[in-house]
């Protein structure tokens, strides 16, 4: 998946396709080859970016970019995406994460994103992972 491709005209885009180029980003953000990219994951998380992660950590942008870069990523499942608007600039993206690790333990999270519209293209501001038992 591009960035570029991703971008390319978001601030044009028409009201019914704002959630599925939300979504898109959405998974952009799961994709190994643009978490490890910086200079991507600066262009999608907002300056203010934060997140509550499931496991209680809170990382701001700055720890997350750095965290990214040397991370060990096992890429989950994305089911159950959904996207609902909140305003003309605000969405939020909602979905359940399914990861399986090396030795067949699967852990599963609801994870929620809040993206804003800045400078003529969307941008997320927030994310939070609940660790479902």
């Amino acid at each position: 998946m591009s960035l570029e491709n991703l971008s390319a005209g978001s601030d044009e885009l028409k009201e019914e396709d704002v959630c599925a180029h939300l979504i898109a980003c959405e998974l952009a953000l799961l994709d190994p080859a643009i978490r490890c990219d910086r200079a991507q994951m600066e262009a999608l998380l907002a300056e203010d970016f934060l997140e509550f992660g499931s496991s209680g950590l809170v990382w701001d942008r700055k720890a997350i970019l750095d965290l990214l870069e040397s991370e060990d990523y096992c890429t989950p499942t994305a089911e159950e995406l959904k996207c609902a608007r909140i305003g003309a600039e605000v969405a939020l993206v909602t979905y359940r994460a399914i990861r399986t690790d090396q030795a067949g333990t699967r852990s599963i999270t609801l994870r929620s994103s809040v993206w804003k519209k800045e400078t003529r293209r969307w941008r997320v501001r927030f994310h939070q992972g609940t660790h479902v038992p």
